[in-house]
C-alpha cells in the first residue's frame, strides 16, 4: 500500500477549498426526465482526499458537470445519468473495496475514475472479472490495458506520448544534456521517466546523472547536493513527480540555486506547483492535455471553461477537470451506440468511436487499441501563469 501524504498548510488549504465544490459521496447527476427506464448508474471513484485530490476533485467535478448537461438534454437512451461518486481517500486498498461495492452493491453498469496508475492498478481487474467497463479519467500508462485487461480505456494519451514530446521539446529549446529524477514509489513516474530517457537518448541527448526519491519525501538535500557537485551543470532538468511532492522538489532545487530550466509530465498540472513553489516554478515546463483559459482559440475549451465557471464559482483548477467531462461524454456515446447497458456492449461501442470531438482533443478506440492518439500541450510557468508553450505531436513514441 502506498499512501501519498499532504505538502502541508498550502495543500490543506486548496483541498478545504475544492472540497466546498466537490461531488458529494452519494450519486450527484439528478436524473431528468425518467421517460426511458430507470438511472443509469455509473460508478466514478476518486482520491478526493489525501495526496491526490487536487487533481482527482477537478475531474470528479468535470465528470459531474457533463453528467448534468446530458441529463438536462434529456439522457442517453431517455435515461438519466446517475454518477455515483465515492472516496478513495488515496487509498489503492480503499479503491479497491469502493470498486467492488460499486459493482456489487450498487450495480453500476461502468466504471470511470483515477488520475493515477496505482488506483487503476487497484481497482481495474475487479471490473475485469465483473466484466464492466472501466474508463480511467488520466492514468496514463500505456501498459494499463494489457495489466488490467480488454474491459479497460484510456481518455488521455500514454505517457510514452507525452514523454516523447517533453523529450523532443527540450533536447530542441534547451540542449543535449539532462539530469533525471523520479519518484521510484509510482508506476506513473517511473514509467515518465523511462519514456523520457528512452527517446531522449535516441535523439542523441545524455543523461549525465540519474536520482530517485520517495513518494511523500520531504528533503530533497541528498539530490541536490549531487547535482551541485556535477563539472558542469545540464542544459535542464527532467523530474518525474507527483502533484503533491513536485512544487517542494522545485522550490528546494531553486532555493539551492539550480536555476535551469526544469521540464516534467502532467503531474505538474495542479495549483501546488505555483502555491507551493511560489516565484521559483518560473522557467518550469511541462506536458499535458491541454491549457484551459476563457480566451482559448478553441471554441470547445472555451465553451467548458464558462460552463465549469459556472457551476463551480471558478475556472477549472487544473486540466484533468476537463478530461472527467470527457470522459463522461464518449461514455455516454458509446452507450448511445450499444443501444443498451450491457457490458460487452458498451466495450464494442467504444471500440467504434472514431474522430469524437472532446475538451482535450479528437478520440479514437479501436479493437486493438484503447488508448486515444491526441497531441500534446507544453506548458511554460511565466508570471506566475501558466503559458502556452507548445503544441506538438511526437515525431517518434516509444513502444509501451
Amino acid at each position: 500500500m502506498r499512501l501519498l501524504r499532504p505538502s502541508g498548510v498550502l495543500f490543506l488549504a486548496f483541498v478545504l477549498a475544492v472540497a466546498a465544490c466537490a461531488p458529494a459521496a452519494t450519486p450527484t447527476a439528478a436524473p431528468a426526465t425518467p421517460t426511458g427506464g430507470p438511472p443509469i448508474r455509473i460508478g466514478a471513484p476518486f482520491n478526493l482526499t489525501g495526496g491526490m485530490a487536487s487533481i482527482d476533485v477537478p475531474a470528479a467535478n468535470g465528470a459531474r458537470l457533463a453528467a448534468e448537461e446530458i441529463n438536462a438534454a434529456g439522457g442517453v437512451l431517455g435515461r438519466p445519468l446517475e454518477l455515483l461518486i465515492r472516496d478513495t481517500k488515496t487509498d489503492p486498498a480503499t479503491a479497491a473495496t469502493v470498486v467492488t461495492q460499486l459493482i456489487e452493491q450498487d450495480k453500476v453498469v461502468v466504471v470511470i475514475g483515477f488520475n493515477d496508475s496505482d488506483y487503476v492498478l487497484a481497482a481495474g481487474p475487479i471490473c475485469q472479472r465483473a466484466g464492466i467497463p472501466f474508463i480511467t479519467v488520466v492514468a496514463t500508462s500505456p501498459r494499463l490495458p494489457g495489466q488490467v485487461g480488454d474491459m479497460l480505456f484510456l481518455t488521455p494519451f500514454g505517457d510514452n506520448v507525452q514523454a516523447a514530446v517533453g523529450a523532443e521539446f527540450a533536447f530542441e529549446k534547451f540542449g543535449k544534456t539532462a539530469y533525471l529524477l523520479w519518484d521510484k514509489g509510482a508506476e506513473y513516474t517511473t514509467v515518465l521517466a523511462k519514456y523520457f530517457k528512452d527517446r531522449f537518448t535516441e535523439l542523441g541527448g545524455s543523461i549525465v546523472l540519474e536520482d530517485t526519491y520517495q513518494s511523500g519525501d520531504k528533503d530533497f538535500s541528498a539530490q541536490i547536493a549531487k547535482v551541485k557537485a556535477l563539472p558542469q551543470q545540464p542544459d535542464f532538468y527532467y523530474i518525474s513527480a507527483l502533484p503533491d511532492d513536485v512544487g517542494t522538489i522545485v522550490k528546494q532545487f531553486r532555493n539551492a540555486g539550480i536555476t535551469g530550466p526544469i521540464v516534467g509530465g502532467d503531474g505538474y498540472d495542479t495549483p501546488l506547483l505555483i502555491q507551493v513553489a511560489g516565484p521559483a516554478a518560473e522557467n518550469v515546463f511541462f506536458t499535458t492535455h491541454s491549457l484551459l483559459t476563457a480566451d482559448s482559440p478553441n471554441e470547445r475549451v472555451r465553451k467548458f471553461v464558462t460552463a465549469y465557471k459556472q457551476k463551480y464559482g471558478t475556472e477549472p483548477e487544473a486540466v484533468f477537470a476537463a478530461l472527467g467531462y470527457d470522459t463522461v461524454y464518449v461514455l455516454a456515446e458509446a452507450i448511445r451506440r450499444a443501444g443498451s447497458t450491457d457490458g460487452q456492449a458498451i466495450k464494442k461501442a467504444l471500440e467504434s468511436i472514431r474522430d469524437f470531438p472532446a475538451v482535450t482533443g479528437v478520440i479514437n478506440y479501436s479493437p486493438q487499441s484503447h488508448i486515444p492518439q491526441k497531441g500534446v500541450t507544453v506548458i511554460e510557468v511565466k508570471g506566475g501563469k501558466f503559458t502556452l508553450a507548445a503544441e506538438r505531436v511526437p515525431q517518434k513514441v516509444p513502444a509501451p
